[in-house]
């Protein structure tokens, strides 16, 4: 049995970066031996200890003693995590690049995108290139770049480079006088309705057979134009069955002022113009994104044969984004707008700095998008999916408090003075303890008090027994084993006594929890993030004196 839970505790916390989880240990155990559900506390026990001694092994310990144990799940573990990438072997040198626009503050989708182009081009050596596609000047925001860099940062992504798309206005410049020079490309005066609508049923208009002289010259022209008096189109096939594919708009006007190079500029690359080319001076081998954009790898990859640019691979996969949250930049815009969001961080939604806030931990977001897979399918995930990687790491990592919210006094009759000392941590006694002095006055929940019946044993967590009688609490022991054979409810407290800790926790629905904590919450640093027993993982926001702001991570 010993060593039948051994080697699970071990595979877990190799899966876990080296922190195995009680409750998954045991899973696993009943799993293979159905005979130990028969006694089950003492399975509970013997797995308590096991997970406590992995726990305090080094990750190269762990890995040593799983194989000498069983090596079969050593090899299961490797394989499991080559799979992502098995589609995608490559003997070529590997650039890989991940091109978020500075609009709106990254969530939880551009983190998958990030990690799987960071990820292939860390295994196979390669280079991993960040670059900003700023060339709209309506959208980009000096702000969104600041929190794009922080929040990778955070996540322990390290790019090999940094570039910026408006930083080449030039060579786009001197790419689209190329293509106008050979005949590919002619400007368009038209209005956009008429261009819109000659995309559709496939009809050229006019500006089409401009000679390339008089495209040279409108082009020229264009950067003394206003907004939407011109564009600069692909000659490709207006009866082409992919859309993007009929004499695409490569140049727009935008007059607006640039938050990196002000009023330089005003006629501005599209996507696909810009992408196609950046890829191409970047020398970018492969790009994973997802799927929406999957209607423009022909154009962009048309773009690079015309301007003589290596091809770059791209692979699409499913979008995702959590299950009934915002992901919208311009929905979340608006919604910011009318005060229905408190800014880009609120506890509702996925972006990388409101999960932060709460207490989720980028090893568990890496682990959580990584196991999305590389596939087209689309899925729905829930904040549940997320959730459990993040918990299995907060399990081993946080710290236990007393947290009763909605507080009210009751009096246990022939409470003895006594000094209860509860573990910091269940399975880490070497984290300390934190003392309690009580007697016959607690703080309990009211939500608590309202479920305890008369004639029922009760019990104080980690203190002592009582039972409620005719609208009194009685003192019944402090035997935990007594409680454990006629007991009903497990409830947490705290001592009555003044200097307490004010606590209000923000929950993902923003609603506000106020209540009382132990002394002991006054010690934590902002941004620490503990579990308040039988409540969830919060994460100190901020303090004042003696009262503490937390955000709600989860249960």
């Amino acid at each position: 049995m010993k060593t039948l839970i051994e080697k699970y505790a071990l595979e877990n916390a190799l899966r876990f970066n080296g922190k195995a989880n009680i409750g998954a240990v045991i899973g696993s155990v009943i799993k293979e031996n159905q005979s130990v559900k028969k006694n089950i506390k003492e399975l509970q026990k013997r797995v308590s200890e096991i997970v406590k001694k992995v726990n305090s092994m080094k990750l190269s310990e762990q890995g040593k003693k799983l194989e000498e144990l069983a090596p079969e799940l050593l090899e299961k573990k490797a394989k499991n995590e080559k799979d992502i990438f098995s589609s995608f072997k490559t003997e070529e040198k590997v650039i890989t690049a991940f091109p978020p626009e500075p609009s709106k503050y990254p969530h939880i989708g551009h983190a998958k995108a990030l990690f799987v182009n960071y990820e292939f081009a860390k295994r196979n050596n390669g280079k991993f290139i960040l670059r900003f596609e700023d060339t709209n000047p309506e959208l980009a925001k000096e702000e969104f770049y600041k929190i794009h860099l922080k929040s990778y940062a955070w996540l322990g992504v390290i790019p090999d480079k940094i570039d910026y798309a408006s930083d080449f206005m030039n060579k786009y410049y001197e790419f689209a006088e190329k293509l106008i020079d050979f005949g590919k490309a002619y400007v368009c005066v038209c209005p956009q309705e008429k261009i819109s609508k000659g995309r559709k049923i496939g009809k050229a208009c006019n500006c089409r057979y401009n000679h390339i002289k008089e495209n040279l010259l409108l082009w020229k022209k264009m950067s003394s134009m206003k907004s939407g008096e011109a564009i600069l189109r692909l000659k490709i096939d207006l009866k082409h069955k992919n859309s993007t594919m009929r004499d695409p708009s490569m140049f727009r006007i935008i007059n607006k002022n640039h938050c990196r190079t002000g009023k330089k500029y005003c006629v501005w690359p599209t996507y696909d113009f810009e992408n196609a080319v950046m890829d191409g001076l970047e020398g970018i081998t492969h790009r994973f994104r997802s799927k929406e954009f999957e209607m423009r790898n022909e154009l962009q990859r048309y773009i690079q044969r015309l301007l003589s640019f290596e091809e770059t691979n791209i692979y699409e996969f499913a979008r995702f984004n959590l299950k009934g949250v915002e992901s919208s930049g311009r929905k979340i815009r608006a919604l910011i707008k009318e005060k229905k969001l408190s800014g880009w961080n609120d506890p509702s939604l996925s972006t990388l700095a409101s999960l932060r806030r709460r207490g989720f931990l980028p090893e568990a977001i890496k682990k959580f998008v990584l196991s999305t897979g590389i596939t087209k399918s689309e899925s729905t995930l829930t904040w549940d999916n997320l959730i459990m990687h993040n918990k299995r790491i907060l399990d081993a990592d946080c710290n236990r408090y007393f947290f009763v919210k909605d507080p009210v006094r009751i009096r246990l009759q022939d409470a003895p003075k006594q000094k209860i000392e509860l573990k910091c941590h269940p399975e880490f006694s070497e984290r300390g303890v934190r003392k309690l002095s009580v007697h016959e006055l607690f703080y309990i929940c009211k939500d608590d008090l309202k479920l305890l019946a008369d004639k029922k044993l009760y019990r104080l967590m980690g203190c002592l027994n009582f039972e409620k009688k005719n609208g009194y609490f009685i003192f019944k022991g402090n035997d935990l084993f007594e409680f454990k054979k006629k007991g009903d409810k497990i409830i947490h407290w705290l001592p009555f006594r003044k200097g307490l800790a004010n606590v209000e926790v923000l929950m993902p629905d923003k609603k506000i929890v106020s209540g009382l904590a132990e002394l002991s919450v006054l010690e934590l640093k902002k941004g620490e993030v503990i579990q308040f027993e039988r409540f969830g993982f919060c994460r100190l926001d901020r303090k004042y004196k003696n009262k503490l702001f937390f955000w709600f991570s989860h249960k």
